[in-house]
């Protein structure tokens, strides 16, 4: 059984720049992949009359044959146009000709890394450019995925139990969001003797760690991570819950507040994109265009 890390804590944390990916070392173009005519065919028999469920945690590919280039679900919902969606890192992927609009062609195909034989669990329908950057934009770096219609979404991942999407009362509004910003865009706080705390989970169980900054809507924690969890899930702590721990079988419940982006040097080294980036951005780009994928997304209440 794996143990939990409870992560120490600090007085005072410095704004970092981030420079070392947590995720990938590899960037998947996008070339309009699809799958092997064999892949399809197992997909077709192993999959008839199953019920496929996706759930945050869930490791993702975008290509069969590339099992160790993968990302993971920080969420899963539906939107304002009752799509369902999923929702990860945008520098997961690369393509300048598909960057920062809706991509409504099925041209790249997303995969539980665990379970390909069952076919794809949906298309990429978003992601934003790097712009430059190694691992992905400073406030957007997120990507979208409509889940195909006949999934069953799961609020309860392998460690963690989404219980809505966080709102911050008073909080910061994301450097993303329109005016005025609901609770949804607000940011937790971060300061001197402010205790708001993540709970991540990931390739090295489920941690927790309490948030030291919270500039432009990153948040850095001592939660850790490692490469592949980019895009996985972050929920905050309700203060009073338990904390994940052998007692209740390392699990965890709470609201959504960001996902994974990357490890940065500096203290604490561990960088997550804050739910409300993603979703003032996706308001703000639906309000510009109506219809974008993924906007107004609410996290499953399924269990």
């Amino acid at each position: 059984m794996r143990q939990v890390r409870q992560i120490r804590r600090v007085r005072q944390a410095r704004r970092i720049p981030v420079l070392l990916a947590g995720v990938l070392g590899f960037l998947l173009v996008l070339t309009g992949i699809t799958a092997s005519t064999s892949t399809a065919a197992a997909a077709t028999a192993s999959g008839a009359g199953a019920e496929k469920r996706v759930f945050n945690g869930m490791q993702i590919i975008f290509q069969p044959d590339m099992p160790n280039a993968f990302c993971t679900i920080g969420a899963v919902g539906t939107d304002a146009y009752e799509r369902k969606i999923a929702i990860s890192a945008g520098h997961c992927v690369n393509g300048k000709e598909y960057a920062d609009r809706d991509i409504p062609e099925n041209i790249q195909p997303v995969y539980d890394r665990n379970d390909t034989a069952s076919g794809p669990i949906g298309h990429l329908r978003y992601f934003k450019d790097p712009e430059g950057s190694m691992v992905g934009h400073a406030t957007k770096d997120y990507m979208i995925i409509e889940l195909e219609p006949t999934v069953v979404l799961s609020s309860q991942g392998p460690h963690l139990k989404q219980t809505g999407v966080l709102e911050v009362p008073g909080g910061q509004p994301s450097p993303n969001s329109l005016s005025p910003a609901p609770n949804s865009e607000r940011l937790l706080g971060a300061a001197l003797f402010n205790n708001n705390e993540l709970v991540v989970s990931g390739q090295l169980g489920v941690n927790y760690g309490r948030v030291t900054n919270a500039a432009q809507g990153i948040y850095q924690s001592w939660a850790p991570h490692k490469g592949g969890d980019s895009g996985g899930p972050a929920i905050w702590h309700v203060p009073g819950s338990a904390y994940p721990s052998a007692a209740n079988g390392f699990q965890a419940a709470g609201p959504w507040a960001g996902i994974t982006k990357a490890i940065a040097l500096g203290v604490p080294p561990y960088v997550y994109t804050s739910s409300a980036n993603i979703l003032a951005d996706l308001r703000a780009r639906n309000a510009a265009h109506p219809g974008v994928y993924g906007a107004g997304f609410q996290v499953t209440t399924n269990p």
